[in-house]
């Protein structure tokens, strides 16, 4: 620690709170102008995330504690383990933690049940999940794999590019734990009402493909699905596991503020969707079924017309030319 003149500042108290479960309080020293001090900071919480079905362990998954029902139940959608809510029989946070573990261990344990007669393989699964997030690895099987058990999305829905511009900035707003750790990606599920985006759900997850589950899994809850009317907008890139769980989901529009992966163009392509990023500082690249955005005059449109020639360098009619020829050689006479 150097010395300075300058007294050390207090520490800050984190607003979220140390209970928060999208962040916890740290310390850390702090430089500032060549001078240190002991403070607080928040960053983002992560923590293992186990999930057994039946019995039979699913996977370990690394992500922010919060939703963790809606996360799991995302995954096993998004994965093809369920088709339907009712699907699963019964969900819940393990309430007794293992031996010589700590307490909060049962909170990082889910256990579902299925539904009598719908059969879990783990084997199968892990191979599917290996396979979408190897990406670039196996292409084009993968996404003959994933079109076999999910239809292309359809859906009527049109927007204008003016209201995927003002997404980020709706997502930002909301996004509680990214404005204390600036650590967390975001998920948002919008809906329009009256021409206008109406926020219906939002997650917070360290991991992007964790945030996109807990929102369809929030969205699956409460019967939504599939969501044919609704635009999914993501604070990250746009990668092949988040247009894929798009997709399962029915979703037809999907928005990244970031960039977009080959493999992702190539199957929202395939599957129908529109995939829209780099939205952001009032521009967006539209990578796949642009029909889904209306088409309207430009501001371009009228300033173009009024740098057009004035109308007095156009070349005139015959008639026009003639009159004035006839006008010439009368005064030529006087």
């Amino acid at each position: 620690m150097s010395s300075s003149a300058a007294p050390p500042r207090r520490p800050i108290e984190p607003s979220l709170g140390a209970e928060s479960p999208l962040a916890r309080a740290v310390l850390v020293e702090r430089w500032r102008k060549g001078a240190a001090s002991d403070e607080h900071d928040l960053v983002a919480h992560e923590a293992p995330l186990e999930i057994t079905i039946d019995g039979k362990r699913l996977a370990v998954v690394m992500r922010t504690p919060g939703h963790d029902l809606d996360l799991v139940l995302g995954l096993l959608f998004t994965e093809g383990i369920v088709r339907d809510r009712r699907d699963v029989a019964a969900m819940g946070h393990c309430r007794v933690a293992p031996p010589r573990a700590p307490d909060e261990a049962s909170d990082n344990v889910v256990v579902v049940k299925l539904r009598r007669g719908l059969s879990f393989q783990p084997a199968r699964f892990r191979r599917n999940l290996i396979a979408s997030s190897s990406c670039g690895v196996c292409g084009k099987a993968t996404i003959d794999a994933l079109a076999r058990r999910t239809a292309v999305v359809e859906s009527d829905l049109r927007v204008e590019p003016r209201l995927l511009l003002e997404l980020p900035k709706l997502l930002r707003g909301a996004q509680e734990g990214f404005h204390a750790t600036g650590g967390l990606h975001a998920a948002a599920l919008f809906a329009l009402r009256e021409g206008r985006p109406r926020l219906l759900v939002l997650r917070e997850d360290v991991g992007r493909h964790n945030a996109v589950d807990k929102v369809i899994g929030a969205a699956l809850r409460h019967g939504l699905v599939p969501l044919s009317r609704t635009i999914l907008q993501v604070s990250g890139r746009a990668g092949f596991e988040i247009v894929q769980k798009a997709r399962v989901a029915g979703i037809p529009i999907l928005a990244a503020v970031s960039a977009p992966s080959s493999l992702a163009i190539e199957l929202a392509r395939a599957g129908g969707q529109t995939l829209v990023a780099f939205v952001r500082d009032e521009r967006l690249n539209v990578y796949s079924a642009p029909e889904r955005l209306a088409r309207s005059a430009t501001p371009a449109a009228p300033a173009a017309a009024g740098r057009a020639a004035p109308a007095k360098s156009a070349r005139p009619p015959d008639g026009a030319r003639r009159r004035r020829s006839d006008r010439r050689g009368r005064r030529g006479a006087a």
